[in-house]
């Protein structure tokens, strides 16, 4: 990918206020019409515009700015950069080593099992592999069905946690919420609940005998009584 100035007018701005530089090269550097730049200098254009300085953002340099300055053919060049951003490849099937490749299978009845929501290609994308082999595989129809044993993926290194979680919540935002008999027990609804008989049973109290409660006070007090005579 062709390395692109930031911000040109900006730069453009900077570079009419900073340098001596001609409007043709500032035009040619920041890919704007010579008049353009003849605005910026006359302050008809790009008045809220702050200037930014290309030294600063590493793409150009003093001695290219001098040279250009002491020679009005010459062309400002960007400066290479210090970092290179790796141009996005095009999506295609993940490619899988073949030392790895018998190791699918068992991934595949791994996330067959474990991500029933996760769709065909969303498995052949994760492992590199054929629907028609997620298929055989759901079916119980694969060559080596009795020997697979489900591993998971990202322990295998067929794919990463990232991609794998990626592809589990795209499955899980068009899947319906999960009912009552898929969470398990839950609590009755409340028009079933009124229906119950009420099991709360109350003791009936015990009717209190004045006679009876005197009569142990005062054999309380004679006992008391007693014990205090025995002291002395």
């Amino acid at each position: 990918m062709a390395q692109q100035l930031l911000m040109p007018k900006a730069t453009a701005v900077w570079l009419v206020d900073n340098t001596a530089l001609s409007f043709e090269q500032i035009a040619q550097f920041c890919k704007l019409h010579p008049l353009e730049v003849k605005a910026i200098a006359d302050g008809e254009s790009a008045q809220g515009i702050k200037g930014l300085d290309p030294i600063s953002t590493g793409q150009l340099s003093r001695d290219e700015i001098a040279r250009a300055e002491a020679n009005p053919n010459h062309k400002l060049k960007l400066s290479e950069p210090k970092v290179r951003v790796p141009d996005n490849k095009r999506k295609g099937p993940r490619y899988t080593p073949v030392s790895k490749r018998q190791d699918r299978p068992n991934a595949i009845l791994w996330l067959v099992r474990n991500h029933p929501e996760l769709k065909d290609a969303q498995i052949s994308r994760l492992v590199g592999t054929t629907k028609s082999t997620i298929e055989q595989i759901r079916n119980r129809t694969h060559w080596n069905s009795t020997n697979l044993t489900a591993m998971d993926p990202v322990t295998l290194g067929l794919c990463t946690q990232i991609d794998l979680d990626l592809e589990v919540e795209r499955a899980s935002k068009g899947r319906p919420l999960p009912t009552a008999a898929e969470l398990g027990a839950t609590l009755e609804a409340s028009k079933e609940t009124e229906k119950l008989p009420f099991s709360y049973e109350r003791e009936e109290e015990k009717e209190m005998d004045a006679d009876a409660v005197f009569a142990k006070l005062k054999s309380l007090k004679s006992g008391r009584k007693d014990e205090d005579d025995d002291h002395y």
